[in-house]
């Protein structure tokens, strides 16, 4: 368990950023769904505060698995019929007796699948005692879950300004529980790999402090930043911008974006363009004049560094030639403190990418590497 001080926050089990939760879901599914197992997995309880991407999270690791998947959200479960079906009488050798058919929303068929209890502790108290035995063994009174199946929850933080029930220890001791914390670089890969606007992800990795978990969280950002797509040129349309910001973020944070539009931020060099520039030396110019001025700008060129390293780890084609000669001449910038390059080389060179492990063919990366191992 552990506390906020501030807003007196409780949740359970292990900080962890998105890649570690889906660490941890892989696990288990491949423990229990993909293979054969007699047991029932121990459900797992993502705690995190809201908008931190817990529920797609979890839909985007069973679509991409391949499993089946099933959502409810039970606090808008109003009776006890809502969780358990309906009864019904059947005669069973004679004997006249109640059982409950199923609500729609169970699984019909086996797994693999992941079964998704969202916001549980929103739920109340009557129903959360209701799925103590669901949690339990996968049934509830009459009917019971095809085998193949996880169940999956997410709650919020206990203790704080939440409108949450309280779990008692009964029903936290049949889950297992991790604390999903938003983690701006693994934000960023996820982001890049599901389309969010370049401008959006250069301007987190920027300013990561603007993640307040109030008004602006990841997910008011992303639907911030899809709000962006078709607009060109952000400076020309500074007025449109201001209201689509205001709409979904906090004061600070439409100051702060409409200061890095004016400070031209948005213009950072895409990592598309550096592997593809047939000639390097124009990228270098570039790369050059955003943080080699007068003021030295490593913020501008770890975003840089971080956005290429994502899209070259994430991108399902291996490098051309060209593209390895111009990453070879990127990574080598004199300008590069060697702690930035040296960070960028182990992260690539840890790919699966045949591409990428050529870099220790470099002889000041192989040497770099080598000797901080």
């Amino acid at each position: 368990m552990s506390t906020n001080t501030q807003f007196n926050y409780i949740t359970y089990g292990s900080k962890a950023h998105a890649g570690q939760v889906i660490q941890l879901l892989a696990h288990v599914c491949g423990q229990f769904l993909d293979k054969p197992h007699e047991q029932r997995p121990t459900p797992v309880c993502i705690w995190g505060m809201h908008g931190i991407g817990k529920t797609e999270l979890i839909r985007d690791f069973a679509l991409s698995k391949g499993y089946e998947f099933v959502y409810i959200a039970p606090a808008q479960f109003e009776e006890m019929g809502d969780l358990l079906g309906m009864p019904r009488i059947e005669q069973a050798d004679g004997v006249a007796g109640t059982k409950f058919v199923a609500p729609d929303w169970v699984p019909h068929k086996a797994g693999p699948g992941i079964f998704l209890i969202d916001d549980v502790n929103r739920a109340d108290d009557r129903i959360l005692r209701g799925i103590m035995q669901l949690l339990q063994n996968y049934e509830l009174v009459s009917w019971r879950f095809p085998p193949g199946w996880l169940i999956v929850l997410t709650a919020n933080p206990d203790g704080g300004d939440y409108s949450v029930t309280t779990m008692d220890d009964a029903m936290l001791t049949r889950m297992m529980h991790l604390t999903m914390e938003f983690e701006v670089k693994a934000w960023a890969k996820w982001a890049e790999q599901s389309g969010i606007d370049p401008r959006g992800i250069d301007f987190i990795l920027t300013y990561p402090e603007i993640v307040t978990g109030t008004r602006t969280t990841p997910r008011s950002l992303v639907q911030f930043f899809r709000s962006l797509e078709g607009i060109t040129d952000l400076k020309q349309e500074l007025d449109l911008v201001k209201i689509l910001a205001d709409g979904c973020l906090d004061a600070e944070t439409t100051v702060a974006f409409i200061t890095f539009i004016n400070m031209d931020m948005d213009q950072v060099v895409a990592p598309e363009e550096i592997l593809n520039a047939p000639l390097f030396k124009i990228v270098e110019e570039r790369v050059k004049a955003l943080v080699d001025g007068k003021t030295k700008r490593m913020d501008i060129l770890s975003v840089i560094m971080t956005r290429l390293t994502n899209y070259l780890l994430y991108s399902k084609e291996e490098l051309t030639d060209k593209a390895f000669d111009n990453i070879k001449a990127f990574i080598l910038l004199p300008f590069i403190p060697n702690d930035l390059r040296l960070a960028m080389a182990q992260e690539l060179v840890a790919s699966d990418k045949k591409s990428l492990k050529r870099l220790y063919s470099i002889p000041e990366i192989g040497k770099l590497i080598l000797t901080k191992m």
